[in-house]
């Protein structure tokens, strides 16, 4: 079985870390997906699609990988600059203001 240990990268649909943190062994998919001629949605007989296993280290998922005989291939993540304001959201609200509010 092929699979890939990465990070995940953040949600596009917020600003927050959440579920970035942990390691992720996800294995490859070994079969094609096929459509439905019914319905058109898409099936696939391959379960292994469906198993995503979080690991806290690096270490953690290889070394389950190794002891299972998973051919796991390592993804190393792009370090993202945090956006730190210096005084945060609160000071969209503070009454030193040098200049107006706007959008």
């Amino acid at each position: 079985m092929r699979a890939r240990i990465f990070k995940p990268a953040k949600s596009a649909m917020s600003s927050g870390m959440a579920k970035t943190k942990e390691w992720v062994l996800e294995f490859a998919p070994e079969s094609a997906r096929q459509i439905d001629p019914l319905m058109g949605w898409t099936s696939s007989s391959d379960m292994n699609s469906q198993v995503h296993l979080r690991f806290e280290t690096l270490e953690a998922a290889k070394d389950y990988a190794a002891d299972h005989g998973i051919d796991a291939v390592v993804i190393q993540p792009k370090v993202r600059k945090p956006n730190i304001r210096a005084r945060g959201y609160g000071e969209n609200f503070a009454t030193d203001r040098r200049g107006a509010w706007t959008h």
